[in-house]
C-alpha cells in the first residue's frame, strides 16, 4: 500500500487494511520459514499512530489484536474515542506505547497501555511505576536499547542496560518483560539485531522472564525475526503512508 489515506469509503479501507495485513503476515510466514521458527512466536504489533479510531476498529474486525502508538494525547483520546463508538473493538486490542514518553505523561499511560516498550532512565521508571500502582495494575515494560547512540532516537546504552533491568524488576507495579531497539538509520540492520539478541540473552540469565524482543519494522522485519525478534512494530506497510500529525 503507498499513498496517503484520504477519505476512503468504510469498506474500501477495510480492503486495503486487508490486502496490507495479508502482505505483511506472509512476509512474516516466510522469514520463520526461512529461520526455522514458529510464526506462533512472534507477536505483530500494527502501528497505528497517525490514523484515527475508526482504522483501529477495522483492524480489531481483522484479527489484529495488538496496536501500537507513540504519542499520549493521541493515543488516549482515540483510545476513548473508539470505547465509545465500538467497545467491543477496544476491549479485544492490547495497546504498546512505542514511543519516547516524557515522565509528565506517564501515569497517564500506564492506565491504558498494556505494554510499554520505551523505558530507558530510572525518572521514567519510577513514573510509571507510580502511575501503574495508582491505577491498580502491574504494567508490562521493555527496556529500550540505544544500538547507535544517536541522540533523540531514546534508548540506554547497552552496557547500561543489565543496572536498568535489575531496577525495573525490583519496581513495584511494573513487569519487566524484555528489551526494545530500533536499528540504526542507514546501517545493517542483522548487525543491529544480532546485539540486540545477545543483550537479551544476557538478561534471561538475570531474569527468565524477559524473553520479548522488541525489534523490526516494515522494512526490516525480516532481519528481526532472524535475530529472534518477539514482538514486530509494523506500521506504513500496512496502513500506508502517514495522513499527517494532528
Amino acid at each position: 500500500m503507498t499513498g496517503p489515506v484520504g477519505a476512503l469509503p468504510a469498506a474500501d479501507r477495510r480492503e486495503h487494511l486487508a490486502a496490507g495485513l495479508a502482505t505483511v503476515r506472509r512476509r512474516i510466514e516466510v522469514a520463520c520459514a526461512d529461520s526455522g521458527r514458529d510464526p506462533g512466536e512472534v507477536t505483530l504489533v500494527v502501528v497505528t499512530k497517525f490514523f484515527p479510531a475508526s482504522d483501529l476498529a477495522l483492524l480489531a474486525g481483522l484479527g489484529v489484536a495488538d496496536i501500537g502508538e507513540n504519542r499520549d494525547q493521541e493515543a488516549s483520546a482515540k483510545l476513548a474515542e473508539l470505547a465509545a463508538v465500538d467497545p467491543s473493538a477496544r476491549a479485544s486490542l492490547r495497546v504498546h506505547f512505542i514511543g519516547q514518553l516524557q515522565t509528565n505523561k506517564a501515569a497517564s499511560v500506564a492506565r491504558y497501555a498494556d505494554m510499554v516498550h520505551s523505558l530507558d532512565r530510572d525518572r521514567l521508571g519510577t513514573a510509571l511505576a507510580q502511575g501503574a500502582q495508582r491505577a491498580g495494575r502491574v504494567l508490562d515494560v521493555l527496556v529500550q536499547v540505544g544500538l547507535d547512540g544517536a541522540a533523540g532516537r531514546g534508548g540506554v546504552a547497552p552496557e547500561q542496560v543489565p543496572a536498568l533491568a535489575d531496577r525495573v524488576a525490583a519496581a513495584q507495579g511494573l513487569r519487566l518483560r524484555g528489551l526494545m531497539a530500533v536499528a540504526p538509520l542507514d546501517a545493517d540492520p542483522d548487525a543491529a539485531f544480532a546485539a540486540l539478541a545477545a543483550l537479551g540473552g544476557d538478561l534471561r540469565e538475570r531474569h527468565p522472564e524477559a524473553s520479548v524482543l522488541s525489534a523490526g519494522m516494515s522494512g526490516d522485519l525480516e532481519a528481526a525475526v532472524r535475530h529472534g525478534a518477539t514482538h514486530l512494530r509494523v506500521g506504513s506497510a500496512i496502513l500506508g503512508s502517514r495522513p499527517g500529525t494532528r
